[in-house]
């Protein structure tokens, strides 16, 4: 990748023991300043990225700075090193792990995974700029716009004692996918789209040991965020948004967060790159069609149907109207696992129709029906609400138009719903 501008590193006096990394990274220029310039030095220098020690700092000087940050267009990484205190939602954490600072050779590895987390970051930021600059109109996208408890997906796998407690602590702030087994975290993880993990105890050291490489083998998944209870186990691991923490439930969740709402921004922004490709037909958010083009396409494949014969039928799949979450996560899942012949769109009344072309009855029955098991282990927030949907469907007769298949499958949703 090439260099983007700058590395501002913020220190107190003395110069930071990680800015070293960067240079054996070859990531430079790298421009240095204390907290009391660090402000200021954001507007003069326009950096592409910057790293704090936070050592020296107090919360109202990191939250300034974190303010300045935020401000920047496109997206500007600021990663915290080893941050003693709170850190806001736009900060990405990093900790040095005291195992890494023993022997010359472990030292490096630590280098390697700041410069890792670095470039992983630099990245979104590239991706940004792209979609900034393709996007027509001009039109604001930021960090700031995600929200992890409505955009982003947590995967929580364990089966501890710490495991609700862990669960209540994300579920407040984000999406949760619940997994008891690492072999369920992998159906999960092929399923449906994830903005990061945490992985709790009840696992021995081999088994997070085969799961980590199995990451670490697997492109999908080598730059998700991923968060580890295990205290023992080194991050010799090539995957730059690990970290292994510590502490209670409130510490880990406060450690994901950051990191999950960057991939939710940067897969945000995938998604709206691919519905720029798509002439607009495509919405950024669930990766179905817009409804604009869910009609005309609809309508178009009912008349080609009845003209050149085959098996046509719908499916509407209801999601809690309190919880507009749940119809979120419940098309993302659908644009995921869908056929590449179906195309469907988020309705306003808290739905999702699906069209499956060349289906009979019988077959979108079991079509949906897939759909919607996947659908059912998600849950958001305090209250546990979860994705599952009430499913109905219907399949095209020979008089059928567009409108009237839609109005008999909202009565049979009606009816099913009485």
């Amino acid at each position: 990748m090439s260099q983007q501008g700058p590395i501002l590193v913020v220190s107190t006096a003395r110069r930071p023991s990680f800015a070293a990394t960067l240079d054996v990274a070859r990531l430079f220029p790298v421009v240095e300043t204390g907290w009391a310039d660090a402000a200021r030095a954001v507007e003069q220098v326009q950096p592409a990225a910057v790293l704090a020690e936070t050592s020296g700092t107090n919360a109202a000087g990191l939250a300034e700075l974190a303010v300045r940050v935020a401000a920047r267009q496109p997206y500007l990484p600021l990663i915290a090193v080893d941050p003693q205190i709170a850190v806001p939602d736009n900060v990405i954490p990093f900790f040095q792990s005291p195992v890494l600072q023993t022997h010359a050779s472990e030292t490096r590895g630590g280098s390697n995974r700041l410069a890792a987390r670095l470039r992983a970051a630099l990245r979104v930021r590239s991706l940004h700029a792209t979609v900034m600059r393709r996007l027509v109109p001009a039109t604001p996208m930021a960090l700031s716009h995600i929200d992890p408890a409505r955009d982003a997906t947590v995967l929580l796998i364990g089966r501890g004692g710490a495991y609700p407690a862990l669960s209540v602590a994300l579920g407040e702030r984000t999406g949760v996918v619940g997994a008891l087994s690492i072999e369920a975290a992998a159906k999960h993880l092929n399923a449906r789209d994830i903005d990061g993990i945490v992985l709790g105890e009840g696992f021995s050291l081999r088994v997070v040991d085969a799961f980590l490489t199995v990451l670490t083998e697997d492109a999908r998944f080598r730059n998700l965020p991923v968060v580890v209870t295990a205290g023992d186990l080194v991050p010799a691991y090539d995957l730059p948004n690990l970290e292994i923490v510590s502490g209670d439930a409130g510490n880990v969740a406060a450690t994901a967060l950051p990191l999950i709402r960057q991939h939710a921004f940067e897969s945000h922004l995938s998604r709206t790159l691919k519905a720029i490709d798509a002439d607009g037909l495509i919405d950024a958010r669930t990766g179905l069609l817009t409804p604009e083009a869910f009609e005309r396409d609809f309508a178009s494949a009912i008349y080609q149907t009845q003209q050149r014969g085959g098996g046509l039928s719908v499916a509407r799949f209801a999601f809690d109207p309190d919880h507009p979450r749940a119809q979120f996560d419940g098309a993302r899942i659908i644009s995921r696992l869908m056929r590449q012949m179906d195309f469907g769109a988020a309705q306003d009344d808290g739905s999702v129709v699906v069209v499956f072309a060349e289906a009979d009855l019988k077959t979108a029955h079991s079509i949906a029906r897939r759909l919607s098991s996947v659908m059912r282990h998600t849950s958001h927030g305090q209250r546990d609400a979860r994705s599952e949907p009430a499913v109905t469907v219907a399949t095209l007769l020979p008089n059928d138009s567009a409108k009237s298949l839609r109005s008999r499958l909202q009565e049979d949703a009606q009816r099913a719903a009485s």
